[in-house]
This record gives structure tokens, sequence and C-alpha cells, in this order.
């Protein structure tokens, strides 16, 4: 008996040994993760807690959070076996902020002023219901299969697709969602965050208000090598600065995500690690980084609050978008943009359009050519923030093709070749979704 007894003793000191070893550090991150993720989920589109616990906190190590939402504050908090209790906090304009301790609650704060479009124009140029069209050049057939072999069969959980639509000529030929989800279901895009970051930096080179080419004016880099770095290097992850973006460990990325205050100040705390313009390496950091520099650029806090929407997103009609803030009111420029599918493909649309959105020049042509444009450190994977398809990554799908990514899948793909706006937003629970094959079939719907 003693043996016994001594035997589960043993192994219970190696289990808490292990836990503790592997697991406690993270223990900020999973409560982190999963209060955010829960928050967001609920007040922005409204699900359950249910849902988003077997829908989007089925992640390994994130599961064991365990969650509760308060209507009534506003908020969703979530510990590990009691430990590490993280909360975060809903306010309409801004949507939800993860707070630590020290965050006051009760003080006041600003919020974007939003406009809607109010027209009677059909989508995508006005919020009533799209015409029906339909194209002699689409065999609908295929099209239709293309789009319905994206989603899981009944029972699955594999390719975790939430919805597809496909824009052809400015009218949509495909729309589906996933059980639960319908067109105003508002879905994180995650990294595509990061292209709308930079659709901002070419209004404001439209305006002639802002040069990319010039060293970013940062009073910290002045001294140190870090002084020649210019918004382009940073807009095409290519500054040379030091960064992990890892998001199965602790790692920049997730420190600055899930711990930090500022998110705008992390990487420009990075020491360079090479020269400008000749590694490239991805970084979320970067495009928060890019956010503090825009915040920059306005007199006051209210001003660039308004500026994302009253310049970009509301001025296309993107009414459903919401970019949370962190908690010195930096928008989240890399991760944490919201919008419902179409209103994400109006954002694609805009890029098809070379900037042009129902007879108004947003963006100059030039800016469009400069976003798909291979940065020659990137193997013609990367662009002005957007991904590319230049290096043939897709091997059946044109290399005209570039578009914004998010970190579990979501994709706003901008054919100009074909007309093409494809929208896949969902999760994916390893690497194995075949985008190849989605975005193929798809394009080979269009008859030659």
């Amino acid at each position: 008996m003693k043996k016994i007894f001594k035997f589960v003793g043993f192994t219970s000191f190696i289990g808490i040994f292990y836990f503790g070893f592997t697991t406690y550090p993270k223990l900020d991150l999973i409560s982190g993760f999963s209060a955010k993720s829960i928050a967001s989920g609920h007040f922005i589109d409204n699900r359950s807690q249910e849902m988003i616990e077997k829908g989007d906190n089925d992640i390994d190590l994130i599961d064991l959070a365990k969650n509760k939402i308060e209507d009534i504050g506003k908020y969703a908090a979530a510990s590990v076996y009691g430990l590490k209790e993280r909360k975060a906090i809903y306010r309409e304009g801004l949507g939800v902020t993860l707070i630590n301790d020290d965050f006051d609650v009760t003080k006041p704060y600003l919020v974007p002023k939003r406009t809607k479009l109010n027209n009677n124009l059909p989508f995508p140029y006005g919020n009533n219901e799209p015409k029906d069209t339909i194209f002699s050049a689409v065999d609908y057939a295929k099209l239709n299969t293309a789009v319905a072999n994206a989603f899981d069969k009944r029972g699955e959980i594999k390719k975790r697709t939430r919805s597809i639509l496909v824009i052809y000529k400015d009218k949509i030929i495909a729309e589906k969602y996933d059980t639960g989800f319908d067109k105003n279901s508002k879905l994180l895009g995650w990294s595509m965050t990061k292209s709308i970051t930079s659709a901002l930096f070419g209004v404001l080179q439209k305006q002639g208000k802002y040069n990319i080419y010039k060293p970013a004016s940062i009073k910290e880099w002045q001294n140190d090598e870090r002084k020649i770095i210019t918004t382009n290097d940073l807009l095409h992850m290519n500054s040379g600065l030091e960064w992990e973006e890892k998001y199965d460990k602790i790692s920049d990325v997730t420190k600055m995500l899930f711990e930090v205050e500022d998110m705008s100040r992390v990487q420009l705390e990075k020491p360079a690690a090479f020269k400008p313009n000749t590694h490239w390496n991805y970084s979320s950091g970067t495009t928060n980084l890019l956010s503090g520099i825009l915040r920059q650029q306005f007199k006051t806090h209210q001003e660039y609050l308004d500026f994302w929407y009253s310049a970009l997103i509301d001025k296309i009609g993107m009414n459903s978008m919401v970019v949370e803030t962190d908690m010195a009111g930096n928008y989240v420029g890399s991760s944490y943009g919201w919008a419902t599918t179409r209103d994400w493909s109006k954002f694609g649309l805009l890029y098809l359009h070379k900037g042009n959105w129902y007879g108004e020049q947003i963006l100059d042509k030039s800016w469009v050519k400069y976003t798909a444009t291979p940065t020659n450190t990137s193997n013609g994977r990367y662009g002005g923030h957007f991904w590319l398809n230049a290096g043939g990554h897709f091997p059946d799908v044109p290399r005209d093709m570039f578009y914004c990514s998010g970190f579990q899948g979501q994709m706003v793909a901008i054919i100009p070749s074909l007309d093409l706006v494809i929208v896949r937003m969902g999760l994916k629970k390893d690497s194995n979704f075949d985008f190849n094959g989605m975005l193929s079939g798809i394009v080979g719907s269009l008859k030659k």
C-alpha cells in the first residue's frame, strides 16, 4: 500500500511539475485569448458562449479555460483552473479590449463617429439587396460544386469554412454560409486587418499628407541604425527589426496581443537584426507600429479614431466593420477587424477597381500597383501589406491574384485578370485546407 501511495505521490508530483513547466507560463495567454474571443464573438456578433467555445475556442490549451459572460457589465472573463483570470470589456464603437488590473473601466473614452450609406443602390455600392444577374460566361454547376466542396459535410470539422462569397463583374454569383452564420454575421478577419491599415497610408499619400519613402519619424530611433527605416520598409515587412511571429508558444506576437497595454510600441522597442530591405520577416508588431504612426498624423485622438472610418471603411459602405482598440486607444491594425462577408468583399472590390469606388478615386491607381508589387525580399509572396501569388504559391490560380490573409484561413482574393473577388471566412484546424483547390475550382467555372 505504501508503494502505491508513493507511486501516486510521485506521478502527481511529475504531473504538477510538468504542468508548471509547460503550461503555467502560458496561462495569461490562454485565459487572455479565451476572454477576448468570448467577449468579441458575443458582443460584436451576438453568438452564445457555447457556440464560441465549440467553434472558436476549441484550440489546444485554449479549451482549458473556464469562461463567463456578464451581459449587464458587458464583459467576459476567463481563467484556467481558477488561475490567472483575465477580463475583456466591450465598449460600443471600440469593440472588445482585453484589460489588465490597472485599467480604469470608469474612465471616459472617445468613440469614432460613424456614417452609413444612405442611398437606394443595390450591393455592393449600396445596402440594398443585390440584383440577380446570370452570366453566360459562368458554369454555375461547376461554381456551386467548387463552393460546396469548401464546406464540411454534416458532422465534420475539418475544413471549417463559415462563408464563401464570389463576385464577378461586381455581381454576386455565389454565396454560401455554414449553419449558424448568414450575411449579417460579423466575422473576425485577423490579419486581413493589416491590409486595411495599409490602405489608410494610401489615402494619406493620395491626399499629399504622407510620404512612405521617408524615414519613419520615431524619436527613439534617431540615435541608432534604425533611423533609416522607412514606412515603405515597414509596409513591406522588411524593416530588419527583430520579431517572432509564433502563435503556438509565448512569442512577441502572443505577448503583444494578450498582455501589452500599448501595442504600437512593441515593435518600436525591438533592435535591428538586419539592414532594412535585406530580410523579409512577417510581423504583426510592425502593423501596430504603423497604426501608432497613423495616430501621430493627427492633432487629436478623436481625429485618429474617425479617420479609419470616414476616409475608408464607411466611405465604401463597410458599415458592419468594427476595428477594435488596445488599452491605449490604438486600433489593433494587425488583427482585430470584424465585418460581414459582404463588407469584406467591398474592400476587395476597391482594389479590384484600382482604388476607385463608384466614381470616387479613394486610392491612387499607383498605390494599388504598389500594393500588388512583390517586395524584393519575399520571393514573390508579399507586397504592401497584401499577400501575392506572383511566385505561383497557388499553382492553379492566376499569378496576378493578390489577397488579404488571416491567421486562421480568412481570405479576400482579388484577381484582376478575371474581374473576380473571392472571400472565404472561417477557421482551419490545421494547414490542410485546400485553398488552391477552392480557388482553382471557382476560377475554373469561368468559361474561356
